[in-house]
């Protein structure tokens, strides 16, 4: 009789144990994995990613992209990633007394049900160091961090200056930042 409630005590601690662990979904698929783990931002999508190549190799190249939470707390990126760039950087365009100048900004707040664009003579993201695995009609990835740590990653596009809004930063003044070796008159 006591062999038996041993027996039985075992069985109930092994199904116990087998309840807290996570069992895999076979049939869920990258995306349902990626929205439920811990760097995924619930609410909050990114479209219409860009990465716009350096004009000359040396200099900064730009990504462009549009942010949008569905719902939620409001939150603020805090930085951006591009796979293929040694560092990025958010920036914003402003007219001061009639002449464009860039700033760098710290963060970028998004609000529940509304959009953030990063585009040309706006917000934006400047590319420093692109790496020469980056081609124009391939992809690379962009990921956006939020404030409270979780992450959004899209495939970006990659181009090559051409387009509209190529001189979008030609004119500006870039006083307080190092540039130097970049001219930034031809992103």
């Amino acid at each position: 009789m006591r062999k038996l409630a041993i027996i039985g005590l075992s069985a109930i601690a092994i199904s116990l144990a087998a309840c807290g662990q996570k069992t895999e979904n076979p049939g869920a698929g990258a995306s349902e994995s990626a929205q439920a783990g811990p760097d995924a931002a619930p609410g909050v999508v990114v479209t219409d990613a860009m990465v716009r190549l350096p004009a000359v190799p040396g200099t900064p190249g730009a990504a462009y992209f549009t942010v949008s939470q569905g719902t939620g707390a409001p939150r603020r990126i805090v930085s951006v990633y591009v796979e293929g760039a040694e560092r990025a950087e958010m920036h914003e365009t402003k007219d001061v007394n009639g002449v464009s100048k860039m700033e760098q900004v710290k963060d970028v707040p998004i609000e529940s049900g509304k959009s953030v664009q990063f585009k040309p003579g706006g917000l934006h993201v400047m590319l420093f160091d692109v790496g020469d695995t980056l081609k124009a009609g391939s992809t690379t990835e962009l990921t956006i961090t939020l404030d409270n740590g979780d992450k959004v990653s899209v495939p970006a596009r990659i181009e090559t200056i051409g387009g509209g809004g190529s001189d979008a930063m030609e004119g500006m003044d870039h006083s307080g930042h190092d540039m130097s070796g970049h001219d930034m008159s031809k992103m």
